[in-house]
């Protein structure tokens, strides 16, 4: 398989996950719009390496997606430069542990922000031009909490449920447009994002980091094991292939078993 004259964005991609998703796609040889935070040395770093080791174009386009007129110059700013934008993964995402008496607003306003809005925005403004050329995949990496709760994450779980929502019903909108949408549901993967919350999980339940790694985080993983980037970014690579042009509007758990208890 080949992606080679595709153009993909990835949002959240200098580090974990979506990194991870534009290295694959990278290497079936589409060109590469990558998105996220990071210090402009490391993420040049990312962005030559990327292109020098799978021969293909990489450029990086910034912004705070927590605005609206952030996501909207980004995806304008991917479509000049390339000609165009056929693929899309939603990958940014924030994350907050509390207990919902003491959940601090401006936190939730932006997971709510970032987690959903964004991708709201994202998927509008490129969901024209994939009509126009009769071809698109939109891709958004919700999580097994758009399946399933989990206590102390109530903004999250609670966009990535939104997320799963609107992944449906743009996938009935543009199923006979040479468009698929759909969501990827990880499980637990160590990438910063889940590191970062592993001392505020210890915290809100009064355990040890050891014991929130084996007894919360993975313990619902039958497998016992932390999801690895490489099986997302070949999902993400197979959800885009011919091979999956009739799978859309669906929500594909990669989560060790947690969502099958």
């Amino acid at each position: 398989m080949t992606l080679k004259g595709k153009v993909a964005l990835v949002t959240g991609s200098t580090s974990g996950i979506g990194l991870g998703i534009a290295r694959a796609l990278a290497a079936q040889g589409a060109t590469i719009a990558l998105n996220g935070l990071g210090e402009p040395v490391a993420i040049e770093k990312i962005r030559s390496e990327l292109a020098a080791e799978f021969g293909v174009s990489v450029s990086f386009v910034g912004g705070d997606l927590t605005r609206t007129e952030a996501v909207e110059a980004m995806i304008r700013s991917v479509e000049q430069a390339h000609g165009s934008l056929d693929i899309l993964v939603n990958n940014a995402g924030m994350q907050h542990v509390s207990p919902i008496e003491d959940f601090p607003p401006e936190k939730y306003d932006l997971i709510v922000a970032l987690n959903l809005s964004a991708t709201f925005h994202a998927i509008r403004l490129a969901v024209p031009g994939m009509k126009t050329r009769g071809w698109g995949r939109i891709i958004n990496i919700a999580s097994a909490h758009a399946l399933v709760a989990s206590p102390f994450k109530s903004a999250y779980v609670a966009t990535k449920h939104a997320v799963l929502g609107l992944t449906k019903t743009v996938a009935l909108e543009v199923a006979e447009c040479g468009i698929t949408v759909n969501a990827i549901c990880p499980g637990y993967v160590l990438t910063p994002l889940v590191e970062k919350q592993i001392p505020d999980t210890a915290k809100a339940r009064g355990m040890t980091e050891e014991q929130v790694i084996r007894d919360v985080l993975l313990a619902a993983q039958a497998t016992k094991k932390f999801v690895e980037v490489d099986e997302l970014g070949a999902l993400a690579v197979f959800l885009c292939s011919d091979g999956a042009r009739s799978m859309t509007g669906t929500a594909l758990p990669v989560d060790g078993a947690w969502t099958a208890h």
